[in-house]
């Protein structure tokens, strides 16, 4: 009897013990090498799991619970359900640990007040489940360069090279021609922003702060144009101006994608974007090339670390060609901006971040800075221009002033009229918010007219041959066109490209046509020869006689526009004459050929759908002139947000 009751008695000890487990949470490993060595996260034991419950990502450590950089509900795991379950997440070295922590969310306790940037609720964090160890990067991480990209300097025969570490010691950048024998040296230096170099929230806010660590900068000089130089791990190919053949990748818009959830939206389309990009260098073997991105980079609107996820997802192309960057309103607009006119749309775009980090964490060519009026330091890398072959590239801000009598107005004025197009008979001018769009993007109506008014006769008497511009999420080619009206050569009239369809996936509308306010139609403008709602970037090749602008489509890597531009001032299409056909207006089919979808504008209900079923609506995507229809797979509009 006495055993029988001792069995009893452990029986129940167990029973309860078991009922009353505390949830565990595990890591491994607990040292990661760098940025994008994934982690995997255990957890077990969480009584009546429910849908809501989830994992928060800390860094540093210490930080309280609803200071979290990233969140992704349990119930991605397939055994959420058992209370048990797995995640395996990449990590960006932040220069800090990071911790995980469990926590259960209730419907009851969703604050509608306490929502994202596209307006979901934020999880609560006022029941902790379970608290991971500490994970970092060991000793090793805090000091090793990270977010590596290069730029052209001034001087032909330099490239520039910054990165980030987490400590401010003096670091130096061995190079040479062979990867065995990197012979020459070039001292790095380090440099850092404070909280208090932010001018507004979040960016200097205790949620969206986090240090940046010390950003480093040096010049690799004396390179032989068109040689490939090895340095560190990477490599690259010096510029060379004499190169019979100019090639760049450029896009705007592109943000970059986190493996986790977060206070603001991130844009997943942007790994296409970099993979396809990243196919297309290493094609190139030992031909130079670089990357523009126009405008609106990292997206993180004052939550510092997006700025890390971002350069740790470029790094691959940026360690390998130049990247070169002109500053977007997501990067600088502030309530208190030095200017900002009243015909203007300066906002809160930048997150309170006032241009300091796109200015520290870039070098462009050239020495163009603005004051902030703010503790911040000034605002760089605004505009500036180079050679690279047979093309000159110009980078102009669409933030800060540009008109008339203004000093970037006067560097626009020089730089245009000294090129010399027996070296370069193309120029390529590139800004953030567009000079001409059919979008329905009416908020920046003033902003295109100044353009227009102040910097169009500039391109039209300098015969620019072809303007780039981000800004709106989409793909979109003019003829040359200049006053609204289309030309016959490029000479006097520019070729207009809109390409802000690097990753970002706010669209709006197309421009519905003026008579039917109450049911839009969005026919096609005769200025506007193709576009289309399609994510991916341009591809520019040129040599003396020709240049070719090509669209390459991201859900499959192919080219879906081609424009041929021609030294002696002729414009020609790149693809064949198609018939007109209708293009949606909201939602999109994914997966289906252009000439299989059609599209019909979404009323209230099945007996408004049934009025408006006959109705041909403009264009959603849509080449004509020389352009034509592709197997596309088109990307639903959101809204109206640039």
């Amino acid at each position: 009897m006495i055993v029988d009751f001792s069995t009893f008695i452990l029986f129940i000890s167990v029973f309860i013990s078991s009922a009353n487990a505390k949830a565990t949470l595990s890591i491994s490993p607990k040292t990661l090498s760098r940025s994008g060595d994934s982690i995997l996260i255990k957890w077990s034991n969480v009584d009546s799991p429910s849908d809501l419950d989830w994992l928060g990502i800390y860094s540093p450590p210490d930080s309280p619970h609803d200071h979290f950089i990233g969140y992704k509900f349990l119930n991605v795991s397939p055994t959420w359900q058992s209370g048990s379950g797995a995640i395996s997440l990449p990590l960006t070295n932040l220069r800090s640990n990071y911790t995980f922590r469990i926590f259960r969310w209730t419907q009851s306790e969703i604050n509608p007040k306490h929502k994202d940037h596209d307006q979901n609720p934020l999880p609560g964090t006022k029941h902790l489940l379970a608290e991971s160890e500490q994970v970092g990067f060991g000793s090793a991480g805090v000091g090793r360069p990270e977010q590596i990209h290069l730029a052209f300097e001034d001087k032909v025969n330099r490239m520039q090279v910054t990165f980030v570490a987490g400590d401010g010691e003096e670091r130096f950048v061995r190079y040479g021609e062979a990867e065995d024998a990197l012979a020459n040296s070039a001292a790095a230096r380090g440099i850092r922003y404070e909280r208090e170099h932010m001018c507004n929230a979040p960016a200097n806010s205790t949620v969206g702060w986090r240090d940046p660590g010390w950003i480093f900068h040096t010049v690799m000089k004396n390179l032989n144009g068109g040689v490939r130089y090895y340095y560190q791990i990477h490599s690259f190919i010096a510029r060379d101006i004499y190169s019979e053949e100019t090639i760049a990748f450029m896009f705007g818009d592109m943000g970059c994608a986190t493996p986790y959830n977060t206070f603001i939206r991130t844009q997943d389309e942007s790994i296409s974007t970099v993979k396809w990009i990243l196919r297309d260098i290493e094609a190139l073997g030992d031909k130079p090339a670089l990357v523009s991105h126009i405008g609106d980079i990292s997206y993180a609107r004052g939550y510092s670390w997006v700025w890390d996820e971002f350069f740790a997802q470029i790094e691959p192309i940026a360690s390998r060609v130049p990247y070169h960057v002109c500053i977007g309103n997501h990067e600088y607009d502030f309530p208190t901006q030095p200017w900002k006119p009243d015909w203007g749309t300066y906002g809160n775009d930048g997150g309170g971040e006032c241009g300091v980090p796109y200015s520290l964490k870039f070098n462009m060519p050239g020495n163009s800075s603005e004051p902030t009026g703010t503790k911040a330091p000034p605002t760089r890398n605004l505009y500036y221009s180079y050679d690279m072959g047979s093309v000159h590239f110009l980078y102009i801000s669409t933030e800060t002033n540009f008109l008339k009598g203004g000093r970037q107005y006067e560097f626009i004025k020089r730089d245009l009229e000294s090129v010399n197009r027996e070296k370069t008979p193309f120029v390529v001018v590139q800004g953030h918010r567009p000079m001409y769009t059919t979008s329905n993007e009416v908020r920046d109506a003033m902003i295109r007219q100044k353009m227009v008014e102040h910097l169009e006769p500039l391109f039209v008497e300098n015969n620019v041959t072809l303007a780039l511009w981000g800004h709106v999420h989409r793909y979109e080619r003019f003829c040359p066109i200049s006053n609204n009206t289309c030309g016959k050569q490029w000479r006097g009239s520019p070729v207009h490209l809109v390409i802000g369809m690097g990753g970002q996936d706010w669209q709006p509308i197309w421009q519905p046509r003026p008579n039917h306010p109450g049911l839009p139609i969005f026919p096609q403008p005769e200025q506007s020869m193709y576009r289309t709602g399609e994510f991916g970037y341009t591809r520019l090749v040129a040599n003396k006689e020709k240049l070719t602008v090509s669209f390459v489509g991201n859900h499959d890597g192919e080219v879906h526009d081609s424009v041929e531009i021609l030294a002696s001032g002729e414009v020609i299409s790149g693809r064949k004459e198609e018939t007109i056909k209708t293009v949606p207006v909201s939602a999109t089919l994914v997966g289906k050929p252009e000439s299989d979808v059609l599209w019909y504008v979404k009323g209230a209900g099945l007996l408004v759908m049934g009025v408006l079923l006959g109705f041909l609506i403009g264009f959603f995507t849509r080449g004509k002139k020389g352009s034509s229809s592709s197997d596309n797979r088109w990307i639903p509009v959101k809204n109206e947000e640039t």
